[in-house]
């Protein structure tokens, strides 16, 4: 890829996935509304190609590799929705698909992957046991790795969510994401801030793994040594050495939420708009519903980020969330 991560780049990723991915909907709730005293649009992509929107990063860095490239397959690490992306990716240039995932990753996620073509690598549920078997990988069969975040064919895919978002929805105060590994957040601040640069960008995730949070109050990266223990399987990988600069740059705060927040926001978002989420889509609501964030009298765009979870293990029919 030519160009570094920018609206120029997120606008030919737009080109380059258009022929693959869903052109997402946007969804709002009066009864919602009313609760945050806001006007909350959400950019629904857990209606996107596996259910989530790594599918776009996913699909502009396979599209984008060269044949000899594809030749020797893919590889990445992934808790699920990225594996599961890319070996469909992978399966619609005609490549195989090796994924990392960690042991503790959700049955439903590592089913999804196995159905779109990946053969699975299990690791322990951290950030260097990932990084250390997917060097394995490499060293043994020689494949292309692809991050589910720290690329930036990656990172300017996800950011065409936003730039549909800023199409579907005029005049938006400010914009919410997740984050995890920054793929989407970085993302979303680029397009936003080169398209809008007064609409706010605010990233949300789990007070159980705050690093991008302790990371952008003291300005560098900070690591965590234990695995997150967050019900927000996708947001437990640590902030990314690409997607972190962005952030830092154009991202105009990180705010955490509880377990409790996000459980709560999860069954809202099932009980009043009719969707189905998983917990990390569920934590910017989180902030708004909890109070952490104040978006009263606001036009305020909300990412979706994803819609796979086990619908077996639920998790309000749970004894207690702390």
């Amino acid at each position: 890829m030519s160009l570094p991560p920018s609206l120029a780049a997120i606008e030919s990723a737009a080109e380059r996935i258009a022929p693959h991915v869903h052109h997402t909907p946007v969804l709002t709730c009066a009864s919602l509304d009313e609760r945050a005293g806001a006007h909350l649009f959400f950019k629904c992509e857990n209606l996107q190609r596996v259910g989530a929107f790594k599918f776009r990063g996913a699909c502009n860095a396979v599209f984008s590799l060269s044949e000899a490239e594809l030749e020797r397959g893919v590889t990445t690490h992934s808790s699920g929705n990225h594996g599961a992306a890319l070996a469909l990716a992978a399966r619609r240039r005609g490549a195989r698909a090796v994924v990392v995932t960690p042991r503790n990753s959700s049955a439903v996620k590592k089913a999804a992957m196995r159905h779109y073509g990946a053969k699975l690598i299990e690791c322990e549920p951290n950030d260097t046991s990932r990084q250390e078997t997917v060097e394995r990988v490499l060293d043994e069969h020689g494949m292309t790795f692809v991050s589910p975040y720290d690329d930036e064919r990656v990172i300017c895919g996800q950011g065409t969510a936003a730039l549909e978002l800023l199409a579907q929805v005029p005049d938006l105060d400010l914009v919410l994401a997740p984050v995890g590994g920054g793929g989407l957040l970085s993302g979303t601040a680029i397009a936003v801030k080169e398209t809008l640069p007064a609409v706010s960008v605010i990233g949300v995730e789990p007070r159980a793994a705050d690093d991008t949070w302790r990371s952008f109050e003291t300005g560098r990266i900070v690591r965590t040594a234990a695995a997150p223990d967050t019900i927000a399987d996708g947001l437990r990988t640590g902030v990314g050495e690409l997607t972190f600069p962005i952030i830092k740059d154009r991202v105009d705060r990180i705010v955490t939420v509880s377990e409790h927040a996000i459980v709560g926001a999860m069954r809202a978002v099932w009980e009043r708009m009719k969707i189905v989420v998983e917990p990390s889509a569920a934590v910017p609501l989180a902030a708004v519903l909890d109070g952490e964030l104040d978006v009263r009298g606001q036009r305020t765009g909300i990412m979706l980020s994803g819609g796979n979870v086990d619908l077996d293990c639920l998790p309000w029919s749970q004894e207690s969330v702390q």
